[in-house]
């Protein structure tokens, strides 16, 4: 029981002041309504958000190794084994041995991975304009650079 006579203190108004001065709370904010959005689209595709990482950097760099796509994507390679395989299961790609290194196996795009990953970068495409339609074109491509000075 509380004795104390003091009323508790309420909340009327949630003050988020110090957490929007921080960059990474706004940069998560931002990219959970992103995430949200994409899950609900790529659902028809039964893609995830790594599953069309890698797609689109097979169909956009043809015989890319698993090494590499570990690097592009900053995954480590037994994370990257389900996914391939995964994607190999739906025939959305196809391993071929690499032609400058024996050991290596470069992985393409399937005729089904082609199609999918179409329509696909064409709904990805979409959905951040729509998640990004309060922000002009020029302003877009500002957000997107500075994103990636932080990154690169």
């Amino acid at each position: 029981m509380h004795t104390d006579t003091q009323a508790t203190p309420h909340v009327e108004t949630v003050d988020t002041s110090f957490l929007e001065s921080l960059m990474g709370y706004n940069t998560r904010r931002a990219a959970l309504s992103i995430v949200e959005l994409f899950m609900q689209k790529m659902a028809v595709y039964d893609l995830r958000i790594v599953d069309f990482s890698v797609l689109s950097l097979i169909g956009h760099n043809p015989g890319i190794t698993s090494r590499q796509l570990c690097s592009a994507l900053n995954i480590l390679p037994p994370n990257l084994v389900g996914i391939i395989v995964g994607l190999d299961k739906r025939a959305l790609i196809t391993r071929l041995p690499h032609p400058h290194d024996g050991r290596a196996t470069g992985l393409h795009l399937a005729p089904e991975g082609s199609e999918l990953l179409r329509r696909a970068e064409s709904t990805a495409a979409d959905l951040e304009l729509e998640a990004t339609s309060r922000l002009s074109v020029a302003e877009r491509k500002t957000l997107i650079r500075l994103l990636q000075k932080i990154y690169r």
